[in-house]
């Protein structure tokens, strides 16, 4: 018996020693990679200052990097630039956490779960997540005002349809074998659902939930770009009204970061909540 322990201690270790190891030999080549990675981007912004500079572009259009990036810094030094995130951020998560809520218990029901359910919504939320939700902007500001209830509903609107269509996906693709071998162990419904069902959906899933996230972000400056007074989308399109044009470069690089930022949260959220794959590859 001591012996049998003594094997499954020393098993546990040496596979908890293969995966820091697979870890750090991971974060080693990432690094190793990244200037070439950014080789890229600082070829482009080296090009694009050194054209304005030399004048090939006009400079009051399209400002050179260093104006953008000193402009950016002096919006950061007023709180003005950190005032338009907060109140950005502030919708993107109210209306993205409300499509999550909404979409993923809808994903569920849709998957096969319950398939009267499914048969009678399943084509409705087909046709209505396939339309347009810039055609929709006028029908949200009609029935709810230019407030901030049609700016929550339009993100909420366009972050749903990839959590709910990504769900459904993930619950139906399930590879058989594991359905099979878990009724051989006479497992209940609860137990089939959250112990083979979500986990073996859950890379699908947060696709969906990866895809919305991005989704929210550019769906709220189209949103804040109609009547609002703050937000990304106000400084970006007012800035182009008084035509200052560093500004309005400035909020858009904001945006860009902003993007790149929550996708990066996402899919480390992916990695930890999925962590049980890269112990099986292992």
């Amino acid at each position: 018996m001591e012996e049998n322990t003594t094997k499954i201690q020393a098993e546990k270790i040496r596979k908890l020693f293969t995966i820091r190891n697979w870890k750090s030999n991971h974060t080693i080549r990432w690094l190793k990679s990244l200037p070439m990675k950014l080789a890229a981007i600082i070829a482009f912004l080296l090009i694009w200052e050194t054209t304005a500079i030399m004048g090939l572009i006009n400079p009051v259009l399209i400002p050179p990097p260093s104006r953008i990036a000193v402009k950016l810094i002096e919006l950061l030094a007023s709180g003005e630039l950190l005032m338009h995130i907060s109140t950005s951020m502030e919708r993107v998560l109210i209306g993205f956490g409300l499509a999550v809520i909404v979409a993923l218990p809808l994903g569920f029901l849709l998957g096969g779960w319950f398939r009267t359910f499914e048969t009678v919504m399943d084509p409705l939320f087909q046709v209505m997540g396939q339309a347009n939700p810039f055609t929709l902007f006028p029908v949200f500001i009609a029935l709810l005002g230019i407030g901030e209830i049609s700016k929550i509903a339009i993100i909420f609107w366009v972050c749903q349809w990839p959590i709910l269509f990504n769900t459904v996906s993930g619950i139906r693709n399930v590879d058989p074998l594991l359905i099979k071998v878990a009724r051989s162990t006479e497992l209940g419904k609860s137990d089939m659902f959250t112990k083979v069902l979500v986990p073996a959906a859950l890379p699908s899933i947060f696709t969906g939930i990866r895809m919305s996230a991005v989704f929210s972000l550019f769906m709220l400056i189209g949103a804040e770009m109609i009547g609002s007074q703050s937000g990304l989308g106000f400084l970006i399109i007012q800035s182009q009204a008084t035509f200052q044009m560093t500004k309005m470069y400035a909020g858009i690089v904001t945006v860009a970061i902003l993007g790149i930022l929550i996708n990066y949260i996402m899919i480390s959220l992916e990695k930890k909540a999925t962590k049980w794959k890269e112990e099986i590859a292992i």
